[in-house]
């Protein structure tokens, strides 16, 4: 085995203490210090070095969150302290009976409530042994649970290694996925023909048993760690208390947590999450309610299959009944049939709801659905909504039932449904709404992110003959905008400099724009990182595609298709033809080497620079921005509110300068 060289171990060691440091900023603080690409370089870059060399490799590193082997199975996890169930309530009537069985046991002690939101996910339990994780489980019977250690490992909210030692600790939370990440998961499933996810507890569920990790790694998962199972070394006296230790060892804890000292203040606060929960980026079902003191709690105890010192509280199932008005069919840029039911609008979990998308035929089939039925719709993970069933004793007999088409609603040509899917797709590649659904998808945000661009505007585009293809894009003139309706002078300006900026993207985006079927975000970044050019990827092989960890047969087949087909490979020349890039271009040294040699960490806030402009200055002269604090650190930048890292900086004598004491550096340097 190659020995290692001292500079790289302490390279190693830098390298996970800075993504360690970047994902609690990231999940727990939620205030990220650099870009998704400048996290995935320093990423690789770690996953090169411990190839390189494997003795450095450990199981807390943070490369481990890309997934290991696949596994066999999952054994039995046995909880350290069982995880029980907790009793519901529906009602305020019911929340004012737990007060009163809480208070007949503790008399005329005075009773703190915290109150948090209940995460519609799947329940897990994390065992840290001197500060390192050794085991992640399912809840399971409460007793037992499933050995999920390594799916979990990829979940980058929770921490590999603690921010402190602690002999043994156990804690519980929630494993879910954010609502935007279910309906990105369920669009590219029903793209590609799988079963969709019913919700995002589902989801998660699904996601974290599965035996490749490294499908787990892709599911965007996150965590919030709401209770502590059992600890050693560490005394603490209230539920409240416990929270705020776990978030400064590194758990991300969730922030809407209230304290009460009377049960009608509590009912007013689950009230008022009743509508607001919509508005959150996750699926709550409730709120649980705890009493607060540690010590009371153990005096009120535990009944059979639950504590008595907390309940959770359910919110009714948001449901409303309408009328299918009609059913139509809509093209997707790969050809799939997607058919929607036109609702009679009905407000239901926050918001009017007129349409529900059916996904495909065998949906319409299974549920009977006819145009002019009366139906119950839901909101599926509080943000798709979705025919739950349809009242077939209203029917009347005037309802009609639906024919799926066999031509292309948009250009005539017969549609195909392969074998094993539920999926039905025009074959067309030169389907008018293929190619408008395509320009969609190649401007979106996650793609070129061409600001000001969006369907009206592109459709405005195509049916004055403007465009035909997204290359087309980068040729358009300023007369050309301006002959639109609602293009103004300064609107057509923004365009074509949106247009320009766009050339400048991340490789990575413009892969993901292609719209190569099977290829999503972390695909295409993959991809970029792999072959560095569009060309290389466009000469790859479906052995080389698979070599890749993360590119499996499927994937690999659709990559190679698409660049066989001689009209993709024509776009993609125009695109290089307008000076779109298509590389990943390695750094250069900059002009300004002022700061050459400098490490600087940032802190607090400043008021004449954002962190990220900051950032950008002291790069630009060839500095250096570490996100944490050490003896080769220059100089600690210390704004308003500095935190931990100002105290590190005094402990190890590091210089610590102000705003007005960082320009003059910056000046000083410059006039040298």
């Amino acid at each position: 085995m190659i020995s290692v060289p001292e500079n790289i171990h302490r390279e190693v060691e830098e390298l996970r203490q800075q993504l360690e440091e970047h994902n609690y900023n990231y999940y727990v603080l939620d205030n990220p210090t650099i870009s998704d690409e400048q996290y995935d370089k320093m990423m690789r870059h770690l996953i090169q070095l411990e190839e390189e060399y494997p003795q450095l490799a450990t199981v807390d590193s943070p490369s481990q969150r890309v997934g290991g082997h696949v596994q066999q199975g999952f054994k039995p996890a046995k909880h350290l302290v069982p995880m029980l169930s907790l009793g519901n309530a529906f009602n305020e009537g019911e929340l004012h009976d737990f007060d009163r069985r809480v208070r007949s046991i503790l008399g005329d002690q005075l009773v703190e409530y915290v109150v948090e939101l209940k995460i519609d996910g799947l329940a897990i339990s994390l065992l840290y042994q001197n500060g390192r994780l050794v085991r992640g489980a399912t809840r399971g019977d409460g007793e037992t649970g499933e050995d999920i250690t390594e799916n979990l490992r990829t979940v980058g909210s929770i921490p590999l290694k603690l921010r402190h030692t602690v002999e043994q600790l156990e804690v519980r939370g929630e494993a879910y996925m954010p609502k935007e990440a279910f309906a990105k998961l369920n669009a590219h499933r029903e793209e590609t023909g799988e079963v969709l996810f019913a919700n995002p507890r589902n989801a998660a569920a699904g996601s974290l048993r599965q035996l490749d990790p490294k499908v787990t790694a892709k599911r965007s998962l996150s965590t919030f760690i709401y209770a502590i199972g059992n600890v050693q070394g560490q005394a603490i006296t209230s539920h409240v208390e416990g929270l705020n230790w776990l978030k400064e060892l590194g758990f991300r804890i969730n922030p809407n947590i209230k304290t009460f000292s009377d049960i009608s203040e509590v009912i007013d606060y689950v009230n008022t999450w009743s509508e607001k929960r919509f508005e959150l980026p996750y699926v709550i079902d409730g709120l649980v309610i705890k009493v607060n003191s540690l010590a009371q709690q153990q005096e009120l105890g535990y009944t059979a299959k639950s504590p008595r010192w907390a309940t959770a509280y359910k919110f009714p199932a948001e449901k409303a009944q309408t009328t299918v008005e009609d059913i139509r069919i809509s093209v997707g840029r790969t050809g799939v049939l997607t058919p929607t039911a036109y609702l009679k609008p009905v407000k239901v979990a926050g918001s009017t709801v007129s349409r529900a998308v059916l996904h495909n035929e065998d949906i319409i089939k299974q549920k009977n659905i006819r145009i002019g039925d009366s139906v119950v719709i839901h909101k599926a993970g509080d943000i798709i909504p979705e025919v739950v069933e349809v009242l077939q004793e209203k029917r009347t007999g005037s309802e009609r039932d639906f024919v799926y088409p066999e031509q292309c609603p948009e250009c005539g040509t017969k549609v195909v449904r392969e074998e094993g899917e539920a999926a039905t797709r025009c074959p067309n590649l030169h389907c008018p709404a293929r190619s408008r659904e395509g320009i969609f998808h190649f401007v979106s945000r996650s793609a070129m992110d061409i600001d000001g661009l969006g369907p009206a505007v592109v459709t405005q585009l195509l049916q004055a003959e403007l465009i035909k293809d997204a290359s087309d894009l980068y040729n358009l003139k300023f007369e050309d905008l301006i002959s639109l309706e609602r293009i103004g002078d300064k609107s057509a300006q923004n365009l074509l400099k949106a247009i320009n900026d766009s050339k400048n993207r991340p490789l990575s985006q413009l892969i993901f724009a292609l719209g190569i079927r099977h290829v999503g975000q972390t695909a295409a970044k993959t991809l970029a990182s792999h072959f560095r050019s569009v060309n290389k990827l466009a000469q790859a092989t479906e052995e080389d595609l698979v070599s890749i960890p993360e590119v499996g047969p499927k994937m690999a087949e659709s990559i190679v298709n698409w660049f066989g087909q001689k009209s993709n490979i024509n776009l993609l020349n125009k695109l290089l033809s307008a000076g779109v890039n298509a590389e990943i271009v390695e750094n250069v040294e900059p002009e300004n080497n002022s700061l050459s040699g400098k490490t600087f960490v940032l802190t607090g806030t400043m008021e004449s620079f954002s962190r990220n402009e900051a950032k950008e200055v002291i790069e630009a002269r060839g500095g250096r921005v570490s996100s944490s604090v050490s003896k080769k650190t220059d100089y600690v930048v210390a704004g308003e509110k500095s935190g931990s890292k100002l105290q590190k900086a005094q402990q190890l004598g590091v210089a610590i300068v102000d705003e007005e004491e960082f320009k003059k550096i910056l000046t000083a340097q410059e006039s040298e």
